[in-house]
């Protein structure tokens, strides 16, 4: 995970949440590494990780340090590190996991302090030469991008067989609801969220309306 030094205020709690999920779909035996991050977001994430050792959750790890600093401290070479990029020319498949690729790398799209428009994370790590991989036309959230691609390279299923709801409208009740602006797993009805992000949501809704 490539992430945003800059970002001046504390993460936001739809990060937290899709963060923790992260570790869930990455799952046991797996590794997760948030580079590139402010002092006060790693204090922020050590914490919570720290709070939450389930050993059915992947490890995870928040460095100040860019990822290109990591791979030189890990010994893992450029052409090991798989990108997620939504204009590479390749799409994901399960041969990209039989040992070609050590680690696979997301980018996330963050707003910062005079950022306009916001930086594009992907964008600036495709020009270093990383091999890239596409997951498909429609933009997801981070958390969907990692299960999916561990649903490709270790359950061994092509994206075309996997079920996916892009868009979806999140229904609270008869007058409230929300449409998100990205593609999801589908659990056969509804978008695979993480825990507590509904309910998030909808208190943020209902924020936004208090005047």
């Amino acid at each position: 995970m490539e992430e945003d030094e800059e970002t001046p205020k504390s993460i936001p709690k739809w990060v937290e949440l899709e963060y923790m999920h992260m570790r869930t779909l990455a799952g046991p035996g797996a590794t997760v590494h948030f580079t590139h991050l402010s002092q006060s977001s790693c204090s922020t994430l050590e914490s919570l990780f720290a709070q939450d050792a389930d050993p059915a959750r992947a490890q995870a790890y928040a460095h100040q340090k860019s990822v290109l600093e990591l791979m030189k401290e890990k010994g893992v070479p450029l052409e090991k590190v798989c990108l997620l990029d939504p204009r590479a020319e390749k799409e994901l498949s399960p041969e990209d996991g039989d040992g070609r690729f050590e680690w696979f790398l997301f980018g996330v799209r963050l707003l910062s302090a005079g950022d306009d428009p916001p930086r594009d994370r992907t964008g600036e790590l495709r020009v270093l030469g990383f091999p890239g991989r596409r997951l498909g036309p429609v933009q997801m959230t981070t958390d969907t991008a990692l299960g999916v691609t561990k649903i490709v390279v270790q359950d061994k299923k092509r994206l075309s067989e996997i079920p996916f709801l892009d868009h979806p409208t999140i229904v609270f009740n008869a007058k409230e609801s929300v449409e998100m602006p990205f593609r999801y797993i589908s659990d056969g009805k509804d978008p695979v969220l993480p825990p507590g992000m509904r309910e998030h949501l909808h208190e943020d809704l209902n924020r936004s309306f208090d005047f």
